[in-house]
């Protein structure tokens, strides 16, 4: 009997469409001889799985099942697309330990890390990492506009501390513009990362682990047309996306070398994604980590696992059989 996978999405963030987008990217790629699969989509309290005639059925949460007419069908595996929170943040994977559910990316507390950028910047700096200068603020705290400009300067950037960074983030050039972008991140999270503006080259590189393989894949270079690489950039086609990036061999390899540094320093499991920034005399520094990155076909890993050479039915293959 073939193992029973859950492709779960969907999310109580503005990337649920972007998560659903995923989901079924995964399940063009999921080998369909080995594994039954199914689309399971979470929002709040309402979890339903897409059942083949079109029809929904509920989740039961007590053991992560549901009924197929008389049937009742467990899960096997659960492969994690949710892009912000439950699914991110390390709340899904705490329920999947506690059920014994094995499940596609990391555990809890790294997932928890890297979902708070701030947090996960400076513990990453302890390691030596190069990070932006940047300012954690709460909703509720007020900070005045110089108390910002004295730490980080103009231009910076102002985005949610929790979740993606494809929402409420605001590239701000004058003084006038705080505040209205901080309101802006303040209406997707609690918190709000303010970050000096680094000027360079933008990169990302995948990476996965197994018990038998490391793979780190070949970096992406990000040119986007837009100010930064928003929402429009991402999933609009507003940005040119070069893979292998047009990096020298030695900084390639030093890019390549980091990433898999920082996925052991961290924990991490399954498919990650770093995004960085080049900045003068080839300094590579670090923007965010993504443990669920996105996987529609035109996403960066996608794209990274072809011009790897390698078959991405291949590489689901690995990330599921090494956990069941």
């Amino acid at each position: 009997m073939k193992p029973i996978v859950a492709i779960v999405a969907g999310g109580d963030s503005s990337e649920l469409p972007v998560s659903l987008r995923s989901a079924q990217g995964l399940y063009s790629f999921i080998d369909k001889e080995k594994y039954d699969l199914y689309i399971v989509e979470m929002q709040g309290l309402r979890w339903e799985v897409q059942l083949p005639g079109g029809e929904k059925a509920a989740v039961d949460r007590n053991d992560f099942s549901f009924h197929n007419g008389t049937d009742k069908v467990k899960f096997d595996f659960a492969y994690i697309t949710i892009h912000g929170t439950p699914g991110e943040n390390g709340l899904l994977q705490g329920y999947f330990d506690m059920l014994r559910v094995p499940y596609s990316c990391c555990g809890v507390l790294p997932a928890a890390i890297t979902f708070n950028k701030f947090t996960c910047n400076q513990y990453l700096k302890g390691f030596g990492i190069r990070v932006a200068e940047s300012l954690m603020i709460r909703k509720g705290h007020e900070v005045l506009n110089q108390e910002i400009i004295g730490k980080v300067g103009l231009p910076c950037f102002i985005k949610p501390n929790l979740g993606g960074s494809s929402f409420g983030v605001t590239k701000v050039k004058e003084e006038s513009q705080i505040q209205p972008a901080l309101e802006k991140a303040f209406s997707e999270a609690d918190e709000v990362i303010v970050e000096a503006f680094m000027n360079g080259i933008e990169i990302t590189c995948g990476c996965y682990k197994t018990k038998s393989k490391e793979v780190v894949f070949p970096i992406t270079e990000v040119v986007t047309k837009n100010e930064f690489f928003d929402y429009d950039a991402k999933y609009n086609g507003q940005v040119e996306e070069i893979t292998p990036a047009r990096l020298p061999e030695e900084l390639t390899e030093r890019v390549q070398l980091l990433t898999s540094a920082i996925y052991d320093i961290l924990g991490c499991s399954g498919i990650i994604r770093i995004d960085y920034i080049i900045t003068e005399s080839q300094k590579i520094n670090l923007l965010e980590i993504n443990t669920t990155p996105g996987m529609t076909p035109t996403s960066f890993i996608p794209q990274q696992i072809r011009a790897a050479g390698l078959d991405i039915k291949d590489v689901m293959t690995d990330i599921i059989e090494d956990k069941l």
